[in-house]
């Protein structure tokens, strides 16, 4: 006999709860415990019992055949390179982001183009059908062979799917689906998790790619139980504002690729555009060198990027001067200008500073510690560097400069744009030249800034 109770589920971290609290216990989360209807022993549904594969076995590792993962083009080489290489069969892709930030989008390009050479099935929780042919019109994508399904009832979709037997799986969007095997309203936890395995169960046994689209909460992260990102193979976020043309996709989890991986796109009327030179939207061409302006080289995954670091250093009128950091950490941002304090004399306790990373892009890694601090003294001292200096490293609490990954990578890509100087840890100096790049490392701090005295402008800028 089935059972039947009640919980209250925390809709941030998926905690049950027998009764109701204004604050879940597990993630501290005000409001978020909703109540559910849960079946102690839920049934078999027999619509989605046909793809089951039999018993399962115990192998030995050696007895285990291994078969090279072929990987299939989605037609667009940045989603490809996130996907590190393209698109594997069996595999779970979960993609979030902030609304109209162009998920929908991006997706439908990719299996407008993969429906020319496979099955594909576009399942719509939020779209009607006819909404979707529109944007495809709009957007110049080939309409043929695409097929559409406008539904939220995971059963019916897998029977569909299960006859249709498509190549390719996109759902839009998870928090839209349902389950029979749950009573709780679409977009709760119990229902996100229970829709989310069962499409991902049926992706695994069937050999089909699934692309999941998630909602973002206003903290930025996925909604619904952690749990979700768990269950898939690969995380996908979109990432840029909401006023800006170029959009950053990011993998966060991939079992099948590298982590960190960026794709970059260009939004136009025509949709989502690849960015082939992505380090020439970081950088902005001034008609002559600005003082708090230093170029970086960051590397995310596989792919070295140049970007623009500024910094704005103002006296303060107030007695807590600000510390506002756009795009890079903000505690890195105070422990850096104590160490600018104490190893190289330069005080900031009486002065605002605001950095900002230019293009909207996030910078997470430490070899942008180097940059930061001699924008921040460019700006103080109201000396720019030339527009041809590349600078980078990490920065020590004892003030020592540590070198960072992927050097000689950086070093390249900056002399395939033209750099001449770099400013950069003594770990990371080439045996070797690299173009046309003269190298000035630096052990410490100290001579980070003997080398921007002699490098920066000998004449101050007015202001």
């Amino acid at each position: 006999m089935v059972k039947i109770k009640n919980v209250h589920a925390c809709q941030d971290c998926g905690a049950q709860y027998p009764k109701w609290s204004g604050q879940c216990l597990s993630c501290g989360a005000w409001n978020t415990l909703v109540e559910e209807t849960l079946q102690s022993t839920p049934p078999v549904n027999p619509r989605y019992q046909g793809y089951a594969t039999g018993e399962p076995a115990i192998t030995n590792m050696t007895d285990v055949t291994l078969q090279e993962q072929s990987r299939t083009l989605s037609g667009l080489d940045e989603l490809d390179r996130v996907l590190g290489g393209g698109l594997i069969t069996g595999s779970a892709v979960l993609i979030g982001g902030d609304p109209g930030i162009g998920k929908s989008t991006l997706l439908l390009q990719a299996v407008c183009n993969l429906s020319q050479k496979m099955p594909v099935l576009y399942v719509t929780g939020e779209e009607s059908l006819q909404q979707v042919t529109l944007r495809a019109r709009r957007l110049g994508l080939p309409e043929k062979n695409l097929m559409l399904l406008a539904d939220t009832q995971v059963e019916r979709i897998l029977k569909l799917a299960q006859q249709e037997k498509p190549v390719v799986l996109v759902v839009d969007s998870i928090q839209t689906m349902h389950t029979d095997l749950m009573q709780s309203a679409p977009g709760s936890v119990g229902q996100v998790r229970e829709s989310a395995a069962q499409l991902v169960k049926f992706a695994k046994q069937t050999d089909t790619t699934l692309f999941l689209i998630g909602h973002v909460t206003k903290e930025g992260t996925l909604a619904g139980p952690r749990v979700l990102e768990h269950m898939v193979d690969t995380v996908l976020y979109f990432e840029g504002e909401q006023d800006s043309r170029y959009r950053v996709i990011r993998a966060i989890k991939n079992r099948f690729g590298a982590v960190n991986e960026l794709g970059i796109f260009a939004m136009t009327d025509k949709g989502l555009r690849e960015v082939s030179n992505p380090s020439a939207i970081f950088l902005s061409r001034y008609e002559k060198p600005v003082s708090g302006s230093v170029i970086m080289a960051t590397q995310e995954a596989s792919r070295p990027l140049l970007v623009e670091i500024q910094a704005l250093v103002d006296q303060s009128h107030m007695g807590n001067p600000r510390r506002v950091c756009v795009g890079l950490e903000s505690p890195r941002l105070a422990m850096l200008l104590a160490v600018l304090h104490r190893h190289a004399g330069i005080a900031t306790y009486d002065q605002d500073v605001f950095v900002n990373a230019v293009g909207g892009v996030r910078i997470t890694e430490t070899g942008s510690d180097l940059a930061l601090l001699l924008a921040v003294l460019s700006s103080m001292r109201n000396q720019p560097l030339p527009h041809d200096v590349l600078v980078f490293g990490e920065v020590g609490l004892a003030g020592e400069i540590r070198p960072v990954q992927a050097g000689q990578e950086r070093l390249r890509e900056a002399a395939k744009h033209g750099f001449k100087k770099a400013i950069i840890p003594a770990g990371n100096a080439p045996k070797g030249n690299i173009g046309e790049l003269e190298i000035c490392a630096a052990q410490s701090l100290q001579q980070a800034v003997d080398h921007f005295k002699n490098l920066s402008s000998n004449r101050v800028v007015a202001t």
